[in-house]
């Protein structure tokens, strides 16, 4: 009979221990992990890069992580020379492009600035957005209709039919919906987010509405096709101005 005081400690002395599978070894989440970040903080890192914007109050699992691990996903975006931006008054992080003419900094996010219609939309969500703040309102609202009605006045009948102005103001309401910059509260009625703000200061809202003044007393009509607008810009410095007025929030964003 053995002695159990004297039995070979199976748990101990055991020189092989069994493999654990890869779905429940915590320290990697694929086969060749070598990340270091939860899960959660990982995938906030890919919306930071994946979208222009995030928001608090449209993504607040995600901004909560943000929040709780901003040293260090603005440690890895930095390490691919790219700033984290956050705007806690306004619930709005982005991230910009580094740029510096002392360092050779290669460039990881793409220009893409807005269209012109949507460039024009924006001045008119803008503007409607000051007036209301400025007035006390606590948040500002606007119907369809009433965008298509103010920014058609801002082209010119060569532009083509009204069906394919009113067509080009729709897809900038969409682009810009899925931006977060508007919310539809209901069908046709949008509510303007504080981002607003960011992709147009005060100061550029000024600038675009003096330019807009101009090109309505002038002859010159706006012209919605972006191939034209390319080869109208080196003929057209003051059109070419609307279409980069901006390049440089969209670049970093």
């Amino acid at each position: 009979m053995t002695d159990l005081a004297t039995a070979p400690d199976t748990a101990t002395d055991d020189p092989f221990i069994d493999p654990v599978a890869m779905e429940h070894d915590p320290e990697e989440l694929f086969p060749g992990d070598r990340g270091v970040l939860d899960p959660e903080v990982r995938r906030v890192l890919v919306r930071l890069l994946q979208r222009r914007f995030l928001l608090a109050d449209r993504n607040r699992g995600e901004w909560s992580v943000l929040m709780d691990h901003q040293h260090t996903i603005e440690s890895r975006l930095n390490d691919l020379f790219v700033r984290l931006v956050v705007d806690h008054d306004r619930g709005v992080a982005y991230k910009e492009q580094i740029r510096s003419d002392e360092l050779e900094i290669p460039i990881l996010l793409r220009d893409e600035a807005y269209s012109r219609a949507e460039t024009l939309v924006l001045v008119h969500l803008r503007t409607v957005y000051q007036r209301e703040t400025t007035a006390g309102e606590s948040s500002a609202r606007v119907d369809i209709e009433e965008i298509e009605q103010t920014v058609l006045t801002y082209f010119a009948e060569a532009d083509g039919s009204t069906a394919r102005r009113q067509k080009a103001i729709r897809g900038a309401v969409a682009r810009l919906r899925q931006d977060g910059v508007i919310e539809e509260e209901s069908e046709g009625r949008y509510r303007i987010n504080a981002l607003v703000e960011i992709l147009l200061s005060s100061d550029r809202l000024r600038a675009l509405r003096d330019w807009l003044e101009t090109q309505s007393a002038g002859p010159g009509p706006i012209d919605l096709d972006e191939a034209d607008d390319e080869a109208d810009a080196a003929d057209d410095v003051d059109e070419a101005d609307l279409d980069d007025d901006l390049d440089d929030t969209e670049a970093a964003l």
